[in-house]
Protein backbone atom coordinates (compact mmCIF):
# COMPACT_ATOMS: atom_id res chain seq x y z
CA UNK A 1 0.00 0.00 0.00
CA UNK A 2 2.82 2.30 0.85
CA UNK A 3 4.56 1.77 -2.45
CA UNK A 4 0.75 2.62 -3.77
CA UNK A 5 0.71 5.74 -2.15
CA UNK A 6 4.29 6.47 -3.10
CA UNK A 7 3.70 6.11 -6.50
CA UNK A 8 0.65 8.56 -6.51
CA UNK A 9 2.76 11.21 -5.33
CA UNK A 10 5.50 10.58 -7.70
CA UNK A 11 3.38 11.18 -10.89
CA UNK A 12 1.41 14.39 -8.94
CA UNK A 13 4.76 15.44 -8.77
CA UNK A 14 5.68 15.06 -12.38
CA UNK A 15 2.31 16.09 -13.59
CA UNK A 16 2.72 19.59 -11.75
CA UNK A 17 6.38 19.80 -12.40
CA UNK A 18 5.42 19.84 -16.15
CA UNK A 19 3.08 21.96 -15.82
CA UNK A 20 4.67 24.46 -13.85
CA UNK A 21 7.94 24.41 -16.12
CA UNK A 22 5.78 25.33 -18.96
CA UNK A 23 4.54 28.40 -17.15
CA UNK A 24 8.39 28.92 -15.99
CA UNK A 25 8.73 29.24 -19.88
CA UNK A 26 5.87 31.15 -20.44
CA UNK A 27 6.57 33.81 -17.47
CA UNK A 28 10.46 34.06 -18.56
CA UNK A 29 9.72 34.63 -22.17
CA UNK A 30 7.01 37.23 -21.51
CA UNK A 31 8.66 39.13 -18.52
CA UNK A 32 11.22 40.18 -20.88
CA UNK A 33 9.22 41.06 -23.47
CA UNK A 34 5.84 42.45 -22.25
CA UNK A 35 6.27 43.31 -18.54
CA UNK A 36 2.53 44.77 -18.41
CA UNK A 37 1.13 41.34 -18.77
CA UNK A 38 2.86 38.74 -17.78
CA UNK A 39 0.37 37.65 -15.00
CA UNK A 40 -2.62 37.53 -17.34
CA UNK A 41 -1.19 35.37 -19.85
CA UNK A 42 0.64 32.63 -17.30
CA UNK A 43 -2.62 32.22 -15.90
CA UNK A 44 -4.33 31.46 -19.13
CA UNK A 45 -1.40 29.05 -19.73
CA UNK A 46 -1.78 27.21 -17.13
CA UNK A 47 -5.20 26.71 -17.52
CA UNK A 48 -4.67 25.63 -21.38
CA UNK A 49 -1.99 23.84 -20.69
CA UNK A 50 -3.49 21.55 -16.87
CA UNK A 51 -6.83 21.04 -17.78
CA UNK A 52 -9.28 21.49 -20.89
CA UNK A 53 -7.36 19.10 -23.23
CA UNK A 54 -6.19 16.78 -20.40
CA UNK A 55 -9.86 16.28 -19.79
CA UNK A 56 -10.93 16.02 -23.45
CA UNK A 57 -8.04 13.55 -24.09
CA UNK A 58 -8.45 11.33 -20.23
CA UNK A 59 -9.68 8.34 -22.06
CA UNK A 60 -8.81 8.41 -25.91
CA UNK A 61 -5.12 6.70 -24.78
CA UNK A 62 -6.51 4.33 -22.59
CA UNK A 63 -9.86 3.72 -24.49
CA UNK A 64 -9.82 -0.21 -24.82
CA UNK A 65 -9.03 -0.10 -21.09
CA UNK A 66 -11.44 2.42 -20.14
CA UNK A 67 -14.45 0.27 -21.66
CA UNK A 68 -12.96 -2.55 -19.62
CA UNK A 69 -13.36 -0.19 -16.21
CA UNK A 70 -16.65 1.37 -17.22
CA UNK A 71 -17.99 -1.90 -18.68
CA UNK A 72 -19.07 -0.21 -21.91
CA UNK A 73 -18.29 -0.55 -25.52
CA UNK A 74 -15.35 0.68 -27.26
CA UNK A 75 -17.88 3.21 -29.30
CA UNK A 76 -19.31 4.82 -25.77
CA UNK A 77 -15.77 5.25 -24.58
CA UNK A 78 -15.33 7.51 -28.42
CA UNK A 79 -18.23 9.58 -27.01
CA UNK A 80 -16.56 10.72 -23.94
CA UNK A 81 -13.84 12.55 -26.79
CA UNK A 82 -17.14 13.09 -29.12
CA UNK A 83 -19.04 15.14 -26.72
CA UNK A 84 -16.20 17.63 -26.74
CA UNK A 85 -16.96 18.37 -30.41
CA UNK A 86 -20.83 17.89 -30.06
CA UNK A 87 -20.93 20.51 -27.33
CA UNK A 88 -18.44 22.88 -29.06
CA UNK A 89 -20.68 22.78 -32.63
CA UNK A 90 -24.03 24.17 -30.59
CA UNK A 91 -22.02 26.42 -27.66
CA UNK A 92 -18.84 27.79 -29.31
CA UNK A 93 -21.49 31.08 -30.78
CA UNK A 94 -22.28 31.65 -27.29
CA UNK A 95 -18.37 31.45 -25.82
CA UNK A 96 -17.35 33.76 -28.68
CA UNK A 97 -20.37 36.62 -27.76
CA UNK A 98 -19.50 35.97 -23.80
CA UNK A 99 -15.73 36.85 -25.58
CA UNK A 100 -16.23 39.64 -27.02
CA UNK A 101 -19.25 41.15 -25.45
CA UNK A 102 -18.35 40.12 -21.57
CA UNK A 103 -14.07 40.35 -21.47
CA UNK A 104 -11.33 37.97 -21.77
CA UNK A 105 -11.18 37.76 -17.70
CA UNK A 106 -14.64 36.69 -17.08
CA UNK A 107 -14.56 34.15 -19.74
CA UNK A 108 -11.59 32.54 -18.38
CA UNK A 109 -12.82 32.32 -14.93
CA UNK A 110 -16.38 30.96 -15.86
CA UNK A 111 -14.10 28.26 -17.90
CA UNK A 112 -12.12 27.32 -15.13
CA UNK A 113 -15.25 26.96 -12.51
CA UNK A 114 -16.65 24.51 -15.55
CA UNK A 115 -13.60 22.90 -15.96
CA UNK A 116 -13.25 21.89 -12.36
CA UNK A 117 -16.78 20.72 -11.51
CA UNK A 118 -16.76 18.49 -14.26
CA UNK A 119 -13.53 17.38 -13.36
CA UNK A 120 -14.40 16.68 -9.90
CA UNK A 121 -17.70 14.96 -11.15
CA UNK A 122 -15.88 12.42 -12.84
CA UNK A 123 -13.68 11.18 -10.08
CA UNK A 124 -17.53 11.51 -8.14
CA UNK A 125 -18.65 8.34 -10.50
CA UNK A 126 -15.95 6.21 -10.03
CA UNK A 127 -16.52 6.04 -6.29
CA UNK A 128 -17.45 2.57 -5.10
CA UNK A 129 -20.57 4.14 -3.73
CA UNK A 130 -22.04 4.68 -6.80
CA UNK A 131 -24.05 2.19 -8.64
CA UNK A 132 -22.61 0.66 -11.61
CA UNK A 133 -25.69 1.39 -13.82
CA UNK A 134 -24.80 5.25 -13.12
CA UNK A 135 -20.61 4.82 -12.84
CA UNK A 136 -21.26 6.08 -17.28
CA UNK A 137 -23.77 8.49 -16.84
CA UNK A 138 -21.74 10.32 -14.54
CA UNK A 139 -18.30 10.71 -15.96
CA UNK A 140 -20.15 11.20 -19.12
CA UNK A 141 -22.04 14.31 -17.48
CA UNK A 142 -18.40 15.41 -15.92
CA UNK A 143 -16.80 15.12 -18.97
CA UNK A 144 -19.95 17.40 -20.87
CA UNK A 145 -19.38 20.14 -18.09
CA UNK A 146 -15.48 20.25 -19.04
CA UNK A 147 -16.75 20.15 -22.60
CA UNK A 148 -18.36 23.45 -22.13
CA UNK A 149 -15.29 25.17 -20.77
CA UNK A 150 -13.09 24.00 -23.40
CA UNK A 151 -14.03 26.85 -26.01
CA UNK A 152 -13.49 29.92 -23.68
CA UNK A 153 -9.78 28.17 -23.31
CA UNK A 154 -9.87 27.60 -27.41
CA UNK A 155 -10.72 30.40 -28.35
CA UNK A 156 -8.69 33.03 -25.90
CA UNK A 157 -5.41 33.21 -27.33
CA UNK A 158 -6.21 35.31 -30.36
CA UNK A 159 -8.09 37.76 -28.00
CA UNK A 160 -5.26 37.76 -25.32
CA UNK A 161 -2.48 38.45 -28.13
CA UNK A 162 -4.56 41.42 -29.73
CA UNK A 163 -5.55 43.02 -26.20
CA UNK A 164 -2.26 42.46 -24.39
CA UNK A 165 0.70 42.87 -27.23
CA UNK A 166 2.00 45.17 -30.00
CA UNK A 167 2.03 43.97 -33.72
CA UNK A 168 5.25 42.23 -33.77
CA UNK A 169 4.54 40.25 -30.85
CA UNK A 170 1.14 39.00 -31.76
CA UNK A 171 1.95 35.81 -33.28
CA UNK A 172 4.48 34.63 -30.49
CA UNK A 173 1.63 35.19 -28.06
CA UNK A 174 -0.95 33.56 -29.87
CA UNK A 175 1.83 30.82 -30.40
CA UNK A 176 2.63 30.23 -26.54
CA UNK A 177 -1.20 30.30 -25.48
CA UNK A 178 -2.17 28.03 -28.44
CA UNK A 179 0.49 25.52 -27.59
CA UNK A 180 0.36 25.60 -23.75
CA UNK A 181 -3.34 23.83 -24.77
CA UNK A 182 -0.90 21.37 -27.28
CA UNK A 183 1.55 20.54 -23.76
CA UNK A 184 -1.85 19.57 -22.20
CA UNK A 185 -2.55 16.93 -24.88
CA UNK A 186 1.14 16.36 -24.91
CA UNK A 187 0.63 15.37 -20.61
CA UNK A 188 -2.20 13.56 -21.10
CA UNK A 189 -1.15 10.96 -23.83
CA UNK A 190 2.33 10.05 -21.07
CA UNK A 191 0.48 9.80 -18.40
CA UNK A 192 -3.13 8.17 -18.91
CA UNK A 193 -0.78 5.12 -20.13
CA UNK A 194 1.57 5.73 -17.36
CA UNK A 195 -0.71 5.19 -14.52
CA UNK A 196 -3.16 3.20 -15.77
CA UNK A 197 -0.64 0.25 -16.02
CA UNK A 198 0.60 0.92 -12.88
CA UNK A 199 -2.35 1.74 -10.79
CA UNK A 200 -5.12 0.01 -12.83
CA UNK A 201 -7.74 2.14 -11.60
CA UNK A 202 -9.42 4.77 -13.58
CA UNK A 203 -10.16 6.48 -10.04
CA UNK A 204 -6.59 7.24 -9.58
CA UNK A 205 -6.18 8.56 -13.01
CA UNK A 206 -9.22 10.89 -12.76
CA UNK A 207 -8.03 12.28 -9.20
CA UNK A 208 -4.89 12.86 -10.80
CA UNK A 209 -5.98 15.49 -13.48
CA UNK A 210 -8.96 16.66 -11.08
CA UNK A 211 -6.01 18.35 -8.71
CA UNK A 212 -4.71 20.71 -11.21
CA UNK A 213 -7.81 21.50 -12.72
CA UNK A 214 -8.96 22.95 -9.42
CA UNK A 215 -6.05 24.83 -8.75
CA UNK A 216 -6.10 26.34 -11.75
CA UNK A 217 -9.52 27.70 -11.27
CA UNK A 218 -8.26 29.16 -7.82
CA UNK A 219 -5.75 30.76 -9.52
CA UNK A 220 -8.32 32.28 -12.40
CA UNK A 221 -10.18 33.70 -10.22
CA UNK A 222 -8.10 35.09 -7.00
CA UNK A 223 -5.12 35.87 -10.38
CA UNK A 224 -6.85 37.24 -13.26
CA UNK A 225 -7.78 41.07 -11.74
CA UNK A 226 -6.98 43.15 -15.11
CA UNK A 227 -9.53 43.54 -17.72
CA UNK A 228 -6.82 45.02 -20.32
CA UNK A 229 -3.40 46.58 -20.05
CA UNK A 230 -2.68 50.06 -19.31
CA UNK A 231 -2.69 51.61 -22.48
CA UNK A 232 -3.42 49.62 -26.00
CA UNK A 233 -0.51 47.55 -27.00
CA UNK A 234 -1.32 48.83 -30.72
CA UNK A 235 -2.48 51.06 -33.15
CA UNK A 236 -5.74 48.49 -34.43
CA UNK A 237 -6.81 48.40 -30.53
CA UNK A 238 -6.89 51.98 -30.90
CA UNK A 239 -8.28 53.89 -34.12
CA UNK A 240 -11.17 50.64 -34.51
CA UNK A 241 -14.40 49.22 -32.74
CA UNK A 242 -15.07 45.75 -33.19
CA UNK A 243 -18.42 45.03 -35.28
CA UNK A 244 -21.78 43.66 -33.42
CA UNK A 245 -21.55 40.00 -32.84
CA UNK A 246 -24.23 39.25 -35.12
CA UNK A 247 -22.84 41.92 -37.68
CA UNK A 248 -19.71 40.27 -37.55
CA UNK A 249 -20.84 36.88 -37.75
CA UNK A 250 -22.81 38.32 -41.46
CA UNK A 251 -18.90 39.90 -42.21
CA UNK A 252 -17.50 36.78 -41.98
CA UNK A 253 -20.03 34.59 -43.69
CA UNK A 254 -20.07 37.19 -46.95
CA UNK A 255 -16.08 37.44 -46.52
CA UNK A 256 -14.67 34.55 -49.70
CA UNK A 257 -11.29 34.78 -48.41
CA UNK A 258 -12.21 33.75 -44.66
CA UNK A 259 -14.72 31.42 -46.13
CA UNK A 260 -12.22 29.41 -47.80
CA UNK A 261 -9.98 29.42 -44.51
CA UNK A 262 -13.26 28.05 -42.42
CA UNK A 263 -13.95 25.23 -44.14
CA UNK A 264 -10.18 24.27 -45.56
CA UNK A 265 -8.56 24.63 -42.00
CA UNK A 266 -11.54 23.68 -40.38
CA UNK A 267 -10.99 20.39 -42.40
CA UNK A 268 -7.68 20.27 -41.07
CA UNK A 269 -8.82 20.63 -37.42
CA UNK A 270 -11.54 17.85 -38.09
CA UNK A 271 -8.44 15.44 -39.63
CA UNK A 272 -6.05 16.28 -36.14
CA UNK A 273 -9.17 15.59 -33.68
CA UNK A 274 -9.55 12.17 -35.27
CA UNK A 275 -5.71 11.66 -35.06
CA UNK A 276 -5.51 12.37 -31.99
CA UNK A 277 -8.82 10.19 -30.73
CA UNK A 278 -8.16 7.30 -32.66
CA UNK A 279 -4.39 6.83 -32.58
CA UNK A 280 -4.22 4.11 -30.23
CA UNK A 281 -7.23 2.00 -32.19
CA UNK A 282 -5.48 1.98 -35.06
CA UNK A 283 -2.17 1.27 -34.03
CA UNK A 284 -3.40 -1.71 -31.44
CA UNK A 285 -4.91 -3.53 -34.30
CA UNK A 286 -0.97 -4.17 -35.21
CA UNK A 287 0.61 -5.31 -32.16
CA UNK A 288 1.35 -1.35 -30.76
CA UNK A 289 0.86 -0.83 -27.14
CA UNK A 290 -1.09 1.83 -25.53
CA UNK A 291 2.43 3.18 -24.21
CA UNK A 292 3.86 3.09 -27.70
CA UNK A 293 0.55 4.88 -28.88
CA UNK A 294 0.66 7.21 -26.46
CA UNK A 295 4.50 8.14 -27.29
CA UNK A 296 3.41 8.63 -30.71
CA UNK A 297 0.98 11.09 -29.61
CA UNK A 298 3.39 12.83 -27.19
CA UNK A 299 5.99 13.10 -30.51
CA UNK A 300 3.76 14.82 -32.69
CA UNK A 301 3.12 17.40 -30.02
CA UNK A 302 6.44 17.97 -29.24
CA UNK A 303 7.71 18.25 -32.53
CA UNK A 304 4.40 20.89 -32.97
CA UNK A 305 5.15 22.95 -30.07
CA UNK A 306 8.92 23.29 -31.66
CA UNK A 307 7.00 24.27 -34.76
CA UNK A 308 5.14 26.09 -33.33
CA UNK A 309 7.89 28.16 -31.61
CA UNK A 310 9.97 28.51 -34.80
CA UNK A 311 6.39 29.85 -37.16
CA UNK A 312 5.90 32.79 -34.30
CA UNK A 313 9.27 33.84 -34.32
CA UNK A 314 9.23 33.77 -38.17
CA UNK A 315 5.79 35.53 -38.79
CA UNK A 316 6.21 38.05 -36.61
CA UNK A 317 9.41 39.25 -38.43
CA UNK A 318 7.98 38.75 -42.27
CA UNK A 319 3.92 39.04 -41.83
CA UNK A 320 3.93 36.12 -44.37
CA UNK A 321 0.75 34.27 -42.78
CA UNK A 322 -0.66 32.90 -46.36
CA UNK A 323 2.54 31.65 -47.32
CA UNK A 324 2.98 29.72 -44.23
CA UNK A 325 -0.23 28.36 -43.54
CA UNK A 326 -0.39 27.07 -47.14
CA UNK A 327 2.86 25.69 -47.21
CA UNK A 328 2.20 23.57 -43.82
CA UNK A 329 -0.91 22.33 -44.89
CA UNK A 330 0.69 20.74 -48.10
CA UNK A 331 3.74 19.03 -45.72
CA UNK A 332 0.98 18.23 -43.31
CA UNK A 333 -1.20 16.36 -46.04
CA UNK A 334 2.41 14.39 -47.04
CA UNK A 335 2.48 13.09 -43.67
CA UNK A 336 -0.97 12.36 -43.35
CA UNK A 337 -0.74 10.12 -46.30
CA UNK A 338 2.69 8.51 -45.41
CA UNK A 339 0.51 7.62 -41.78
CA UNK A 340 -1.43 6.17 -43.37
CA UNK A 341 0.81 3.70 -45.14
CA UNK A 342 2.80 3.10 -42.60
CA UNK A 343 0.38 2.32 -39.69
CA UNK A 344 -1.08 -0.73 -41.23
CA UNK A 345 2.85 -1.96 -40.72
CA UNK A 346 3.44 -4.12 -38.07
CA UNK A 347 7.04 -3.51 -36.14
CA UNK A 348 7.88 -0.69 -37.70
CA UNK A 349 8.58 1.75 -34.46
CA UNK A 350 10.60 4.04 -35.67
CA UNK A 351 8.66 4.83 -38.91
CA UNK A 352 5.87 5.25 -37.14
CA UNK A 353 7.42 7.48 -34.91
CA UNK A 354 8.67 9.35 -37.49
CA UNK A 355 6.16 10.23 -39.48
CA UNK A 356 3.62 11.38 -36.11
CA UNK A 357 6.63 13.97 -35.60
CA UNK A 358 6.63 15.10 -39.34
CA UNK A 359 2.86 15.36 -39.02
CA UNK A 360 2.77 17.50 -35.50
CA UNK A 361 5.83 19.13 -37.09
CA UNK A 362 4.11 21.00 -39.70
CA UNK A 363 0.12 19.96 -38.58
CA UNK A 364 0.10 21.54 -34.72
CA UNK A 365 2.13 24.37 -35.08
CA UNK A 366 0.50 25.77 -38.08
CA UNK A 367 -2.72 26.31 -35.47
CA UNK A 368 -2.19 29.90 -34.26
CA UNK A 369 -0.66 30.87 -37.45
CA UNK A 370 -4.25 30.07 -39.46
CA UNK A 371 -5.80 31.74 -36.21
CA UNK A 372 -3.96 34.54 -37.12
CA UNK A 373 -4.32 35.12 -40.43
CA UNK A 374 -8.50 34.18 -39.85
CA UNK A 375 -8.04 37.72 -37.73
CA UNK A 376 -6.11 39.40 -40.91
CA UNK A 377 -8.63 38.58 -43.42
CA UNK A 378 -11.72 39.42 -41.53
CA UNK A 379 -10.57 42.58 -39.55
CA UNK A 380 -12.28 44.77 -37.36
CA UNK A 381 -14.72 41.63 -36.65
CA UNK A 382 -13.82 40.57 -32.93
CA UNK A 383 -11.28 38.05 -32.69
CA UNK A 384 -13.05 35.74 -30.50
CA UNK A 385 -15.91 35.22 -33.17
CA UNK A 386 -13.30 34.88 -36.22
CA UNK A 387 -11.16 32.15 -34.51
CA UNK A 388 -14.37 30.92 -32.68
CA UNK A 389 -16.55 30.06 -36.35
CA UNK A 390 -12.76 28.21 -37.61
CA UNK A 391 -12.99 26.33 -34.45
CA UNK A 392 -16.99 25.36 -35.04
CA UNK A 393 -15.85 24.37 -38.11
CA UNK A 394 -13.29 22.12 -37.49
CA UNK A 395 -15.55 20.42 -34.63
CA UNK A 396 -18.44 20.22 -37.26
CA UNK A 397 -16.28 18.38 -39.66
CA UNK A 398 -14.46 16.52 -37.13
CA UNK A 399 -17.61 14.68 -35.95
CA UNK A 400 -18.63 13.73 -39.35
CA UNK A 401 -15.07 12.57 -39.94
CA UNK A 402 -15.20 10.39 -36.64
CA UNK A 403 -18.48 8.59 -37.27
CA UNK A 404 -17.53 8.25 -41.12
CA UNK A 405 -14.19 6.59 -40.00
CA UNK A 406 -15.91 4.63 -37.06
CA UNK A 407 -18.60 3.46 -39.71
CA UNK A 408 -15.98 2.09 -42.43
CA UNK A 409 -14.00 0.23 -39.60
CA UNK A 410 -15.14 -3.21 -40.26
CA UNK A 411 -14.37 -6.36 -37.68
CA UNK A 412 -11.19 -8.67 -39.15
CA UNK A 413 -11.76 -12.56 -38.40
CA UNK A 414 -8.89 -12.73 -37.76
CA UNK A 415 -5.84 -10.07 -35.78
CA UNK A 416 -3.18 -12.10 -34.44
CA UNK A 417 -0.93 -9.22 -33.83
CA UNK A 418 -3.76 -7.18 -31.93
CA UNK A 419 -3.14 -6.49 -28.65
CA UNK A 420 -6.34 -4.00 -28.00
CA UNK A 421 -7.37 -4.81 -24.40
CA UNK A 422 -11.23 -5.74 -25.00
CA UNK A 423 -11.07 -8.45 -27.55
CA UNK A 424 -13.00 -8.91 -30.85
CA UNK A 425 -15.22 -5.69 -30.32
CA UNK A 426 -11.68 -3.67 -30.37
CA UNK A 427 -10.43 -5.56 -33.95
CA UNK A 428 -11.18 -3.46 -36.25
CA UNK A 429 -9.82 -2.78 -40.07
CA UNK A 430 -8.39 0.77 -39.96
CA UNK A 431 -7.23 0.56 -43.84
CA UNK A 432 -10.00 1.81 -45.29
CA UNK A 433 -10.58 4.72 -42.69
CA UNK A 434 -7.04 5.87 -42.44
CA UNK A 435 -7.09 5.80 -46.57
CA UNK A 436 -10.26 8.44 -46.28
CA UNK A 437 -8.37 10.31 -43.33
CA UNK A 438 -5.41 11.40 -45.64
CA UNK A 439 -7.96 12.09 -48.61
CA UNK A 440 -9.85 14.44 -46.29
CA UNK A 441 -6.76 16.41 -45.37
CA UNK A 442 -5.86 16.09 -49.24
CA UNK A 443 -8.29 17.52 -50.99
CA UNK A 444 -9.25 20.38 -47.80
CA UNK A 445 -5.54 21.29 -48.65
CA UNK A 446 -5.85 21.66 -52.36
CA UNK A 447 -8.89 23.73 -52.25
CA UNK A 448 -6.90 26.39 -49.92
CA UNK A 449 -3.98 26.14 -51.73
CA UNK A 450 -5.76 27.02 -54.71
CA UNK A 451 -8.66 29.21 -53.53
CA UNK A 452 -7.59 31.58 -50.85
CA UNK A 453 -6.43 35.24 -51.28
CA UNK A 454 -6.62 37.90 -48.75
CA UNK A 455 -4.94 41.18 -48.25
CA UNK A 456 -3.80 41.96 -44.33
CA UNK A 457 -6.64 44.42 -43.22
CA UNK A 458 -5.60 44.60 -39.71
CA UNK A 459 -2.00 45.45 -40.35
CA UNK A 460 -2.91 47.98 -43.29
CA UNK A 461 -5.43 49.09 -40.66
CA UNK A 462 -2.32 49.98 -38.24
CA UNK A 463 -0.12 51.22 -40.67
CA UNK A 464 -2.27 54.16 -42.50
CA UNK A 465 -3.72 54.56 -38.75
CA UNK A 466 -2.94 58.30 -37.95
CA UNK A 467 -1.17 58.44 -34.18
CA UNK A 468 -2.77 61.07 -33.23
CA UNK A 469 -6.43 59.98 -33.95
CA UNK A 470 -7.66 58.11 -30.90
CA UNK A 471 -11.25 57.25 -30.77
CA UNK A 472 -13.09 55.42 -27.59
CA UNK A 473 -11.99 51.57 -28.35
CA UNK A 474 -14.26 48.70 -27.22
CA UNK A 475 -13.73 45.20 -27.41
CA UNK A 476 -16.30 44.07 -25.97
CA UNK A 477 -16.39 43.65 -21.86
CA UNK A 478 -12.45 44.77 -22.23
CA UNK A 479 -12.34 48.83 -22.88
CA UNK A 480 -9.84 51.14 -22.70
CA UNK A 481 -11.01 54.29 -20.42
CA UNK A 482 -8.09 56.58 -20.58
CA UNK A 483 -8.04 58.19 -23.70
CA UNK A 484 -5.06 60.54 -22.36
CA UNK A 485 -2.61 57.16 -21.50
CA UNK A 486 -3.59 56.11 -25.10
CA UNK A 487 -2.69 59.52 -27.00
CA UNK A 488 0.51 59.31 -25.03
CA UNK A 489 1.75 55.92 -25.88
CA UNK A 490 0.86 56.34 -29.70
CA UNK A 491 2.53 60.07 -29.63
CA UNK A 492 5.61 58.97 -28.09
CA UNK A 493 5.67 55.89 -30.92
CA UNK A 494 5.51 58.06 -33.47
CA UNK A 495 8.40 60.85 -32.19
CA UNK A 496 10.25 58.39 -31.45
CA UNK A 497 10.16 56.95 -35.18
CA UNK A 498 10.32 60.65 -36.52
CA UNK A 499 13.28 60.99 -35.01
CA UNK A 500 14.86 58.39 -35.50
CA UNK A 501 14.46 58.94 -39.29
CA UNK A 502 15.81 62.63 -38.56
CA UNK A 503 19.03 60.94 -37.20
CA UNK A 504 19.49 58.60 -39.78
CA UNK A 505 18.99 60.76 -42.92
Amino acid sequence: MSKLVQFHALHIYKCHRYIIYSIFLNVVFLWTRYRNNVHIEATPSFLLCSISPQAWLTFAPVADQTAQYLRVSLNLVNWLSLVYIVVAVFFSLITTWVLDTLGLRFSLIMGSWLNMLGAILRVIGMLSCIPERAIFPMVMGGQTLCAFAQPFFIFAPTKLAALWFPDHQRATANMMASMANTVGLLLANIFSPMILSYTNTLFMLLLIYAIPATIACFLATVGIRERVPPTPPSASMVTSSSEPFLQGVKLLLTNKAYVFLLVCFGSGIGVFTCFSTLLEQILCVKGYTNDFAGLCGAVAIVFGVLGAFLLGLYVDKTKKFTEVTKINMCLTSLGCSVFAVVSQLSEQKFIIGAVCAWFGFFGYSVYPIAMELGVECSYPVGEATSSGLIFVSGQIQAALYLLLLQALAKPMAESPLSVCATGTDANLSWTVPVLVMAGLCTLGTCCFVGFFHTDYRRLRAEATASPNRVTNQSTGGDTWRDNNSSCHLLTHTHTHTHTHRERKT
